[in-house]
């Protein structure tokens, strides 16, 4: 009697992932970010996220000069927090001109810092905040995230020649070592700037707790001033709780590259 073949096991897909992130992680909005992790971490089961940390905010909220923060920054990455490295200032004080222009006009109230910057400059508030954050947290950094995810020339090239192991912007998470694709998508955020930003992001948020469901890994990031207006933190929640189902809450680490 003749068996038939054996069925070669096929290898199991890659699970569903939600990444969540809290940016602009300073001394200034420390009310703010307790609020976040609170929200969050009811609806993840335990603080599953990562933490964008600005080493100086506006040039007046030194990480190096607030010992207490540091403590916090270290607590939170011994419970698994990822920090990344999120700018130097976070203030954009270059003047842009083309497309430039028109992205730190529409894109950023003022704080798109890595938009402008030259090479030298961009590696040395990198290097800076890199060595900065790091000796806080007792860790190597997670990763390099510029101010509302713009980089220009100068950021990028900067980038490829640093120790970071992960960058992110609007529509990817990437290795600057070789350049290559770990996630790829919309990453939905939240804005509270003026009524109508407000208005978009929620009505964008909605249609994402569907039109991204296909996506392997979909990203969600969340700002302090959000928490100023209570339809923000009900979208943000609702959101979160929809694209949680059938994911795994994942970290940024546990990313692979996409074929």
């Amino acid at each position: 009697m003749r068996h038939a073949p054996a069925m070669a096991q096929l290898p199991d897909r890659p699970s569903k992932r939600l990444l969540v992130s809290i940016h602009d992680v300073t001394p200034r909005f420390e009310r703010e970010i307790d609020l976040l992790c609170d929200l969050l971490a009811g609806i993840l089961g335990e603080p599953r996220f990562a933490m964008l940390v600005v080493p100086n905010h506006w040039g007046d909220q030194s990480l190096a000069d607030n010992p207490a923060f540091q403590r916090r920054l270290r607590t939170w990455a011994d419970e698994g927090v990822e920090m990344f490295v999120h700018g130097w200032f976070h203030r954009d004080m270059a003047e842009h001109r083309g497309a430039a222009g028109l992205k730190a006009r529409y894109m950023t109230a003022g704080e798109g810092e890595f938009l402008g910057l030259a090479e030298d400059v961009a590696r040395r508030r990198m290097e800076d905040g890199k060595a900065l954050v790091e000796d806080i947290i007792g860790r190597p950094a997670a990763g390099f995230i510029a101010p509302a995810w713009l980089y220009g020339p100068g950021a990028m090239a900067a980038l490829a020649q640093s120790n970071f192991a992960l960058a992110e912007d609007h529509m990817r998470v990437w290795r600057p070592a070789d350049g290559r694709r770990t996630a790829w998508g919309p990453v939905v955020t939240w804005a509270s700037r003026s009524p109508a930003r407000t208005a978009s992001s929620i009505a964008f948020a909605a249609l994402a707790r569907t039109g991204l469901r296909p996506l392997r890994n979909v990203r969600l990031a969340v700002h302090p001033p959000d928490v100023t207006k209570a339809a923000l933190i009900h979208s943000i929640a609702a959101t979160t709780r929809k694209l949680a189902k059938g994911r795994a809450i994942a970290r940024y680490a546990d990313l692979t590259p996409e074929t």
